[in-house]
């Protein structure tokens, strides 16, 4: 810290500070994330706008930052699509737990980065077991409170593959959700209902399906599978909420027609937008034909 406030006088030492913790800076194309590292004549230093991609184990290649085409690495059955002294995002699978169960036992997100990373991280926010796309993981307390605190203001897009054409084509449901005891997810008024609104415009349809871009300006749980289903037009292959297609006599889905596809929020250190996308599988565009 202090050779840079040799080097950048007219800066703060708060933010100098700040953009250090943040892993804004490298030392020797290593981040540092410390103030007090020291440094020695002759070692290359650089300092950035955002923060800098880390390596997520000792033999993982840096992965590429807010890249929705990063690749699987070989031990871990999903793409790490950020990964900074702050947060890591990743491109989950369908059919894979974001965190573990009460119960225990079952292959989740959360365990697996765990293990690869060989440092705690606690989950930025959940998609469903049965969507893939993108998920979030802070490194810290702080930095897990910091996102969740703004969530209100982060936008959350979606595509989701549902069964017919909905209408109208563009334009929003705005509807209450409730669970009962089962949680079960309800539309409508109830003594616990909760405000929901899901915005979505139709990308595509086919003669009986039809692509969505959804985006959510709140956040419930099983929000877009309700609030579509509640107009007719429930998500493919959706186990729970899928009754209308089971009645239809449609085959099953290989997999669930929902994909988290872009996730922007501020970065907890920093305060500049993190852009987080992931791009839609094979087997998801497949549903629509």
């Amino acid at each position: 810290l202090e050779c840079l406030r040799k080097q950048l006088p007219t800066w703060k030492r708060k933010t100098l500070e700040q953009r250090v913790r943040a892993g804004c800076v490298r030392v020797n194309g290593a981040v540092i994330v410390r103030p007090e590292t020291p440094v020695a004549a002759g070692d290359a230093i650089e300092l950035a706008d955002r923060p800098f991609p880390v390596a997520t184990s000792k033999n993982a290649s840096s992965p590429t930052a807010s890249n929705s085409t990063a690749r699987p690495n070989a031990r871990l059955p999903f793409a790490i699509l950020h990964d900074d002294a702050a947060l890591i995002a990743i491109d989950k699978p369908a059919d894979l737990l974001a965190v573990g169960t009460d119960a225990g036992g079952e292959r989740n997100a959360l365990a697996l980065l765990r293990a690869h990373i060989d440092a705690p991280l606690w989950p930025v926010h959940r998609i469903d077991r049965e969507t893939s796309g993108v998920l979030l993981f802070a490194r810290s307390l702080d930095a897990r409170d910091r996102v969740q605190s703004d969530w209100p203001r982060a936008r959350k897009t979606y595509l989701a593959i549902v069964e017919g054409r909905i209408e109208p084509a563009n334009g929003a449901i705005d509807a209450p959700l409730w669970e009962d005891a089962q949680l079960f997810v309800h539309v409508g008024a109830h003594p616990n209902a909760k405000s929901a609104r899901t915005e979505y415009r139709t990308v595509r349809a086919t003669r009986k399906r039809t692509l969505l871009e959804v985006e959510l300006d709140t956040g419930r749980r099983h929000q877009i599978r309700a609030h579509l289903a509640s107009r007719g037009c429930p998500v493919v292959g959706d186990p729970r909420y899928g009754v209308v297609e089971r009645s239809r006599g449609a085959p099953k889905a290989a997999r669930m027609g929902l994909h988290a596809r872009r996730l922007v929020v501020a970065h907890p250190l920093t305060g500049a937008e993190l852009a987080l996308e992931a791009r839609a599988p094979r087997a998801f565009d497949a549903l629509l034909d």
